[in-house]
């Protein structure tokens, strides 16, 4: 798992997210390392691999320094885009890697940003139902029918997968929040916020909810309705 920098965003437009996987493809293609599942969230993305012809700290390397390299010189900004050392778990057991691949695509529905995984696009659920030559498909259907893995991604779960470890530090403040919501309504205050389109706050709120902050937090700072950003995150 990488995560932003002080828990910033990483991808601010749909560009960034593709510019992320055109570099995990250029690195599998060099490293030769299997993807079994990505997520690509506001402020952090999950892998699924296997390790290749190098080791993977050297792979994640490859994959972290052409994507900050890129997106630096795209934002005109220095310095540090993720958060320290990546974070990493073996996974050792037929039955933990299912576990694992479930969270990594359950992530933006438990999120609130989309109602199912399959309506998720920067995630690699839909690419196990298409061509593909980022994914490998072939070790996860040994293990379950497409049937199978469908019904089992559907379940409700409580799984728990190491970023979970130190969820109550990833808590956003209320200070915070309040950025994330300039950045990307480019208002000031809540009563800017009330008067922006619809369509623009519910992307907003969606992608605030993405970087971790919570229902009522997103409440307090827009001043909307509890219930309303509720409607919005459906």
């Amino acid at each position: 798992m990488l995560r932003g920098v002080n828990r910033q965003q990483i991808f601010k437009e749909g560009a960034d997210y593709e510019k992320f996987l055109q570099i995990l493809a250029k690195s599998q293609a060099i490293s030769a390392f299997k993807i079994f599942a990505y997520c690509l969230m506001g402020n952090h993305v999950h892998l699924l691999f296997q390790e290749g012809s190098e080791p993977i700290e050297k792979s994640m390397k490859r994959i972290t320094v052409r994507f900050v390299y890129w997106y630096n010189a795209k934002y005109q900004r220095i310095g540090h885009l993720f958060q320290d050392r990546y974070k990493s778990e073996p996974v050792e057991t037929d039955a933990y890697l299912l576990t694992v691949l479930r969270y990594i695509h359950q992530n933006p529905v438990k999120a609130g940003i989309c109602g199912s995984v399959a309506d998720y696009c920067y995630s690699s659920y839909n690419e196990y139902f298409s061509d593909t030559a980022l994914i490998d498909r072939n070790f996860i259907f040994s293990i379950l029918s497409s049937e199978e893995f469908v019904a089992f991604h559907a379940q409700s779960s409580d799984d728990q997968c190491l970023d979970d470890e130190d969820a109550a530090e990833q808590r956003l403040t209320d200070e915070q929040v309040q950025r994330l919501i300039e950045s990307y309504a480019k208002c000031k205050n809540a009563s800017d916020f009330r008067s922006l389109p619809k369509e623009l706050k519910e992307r907003t709120v969606k992608s605030v909810r993405a970087q971790g902050a919570s229902i009522r937090q997103i409440s307090r700072v827009c001043g909307e309705s509890k219930g309303m950003v509720e409607r919005w995150l459906r």
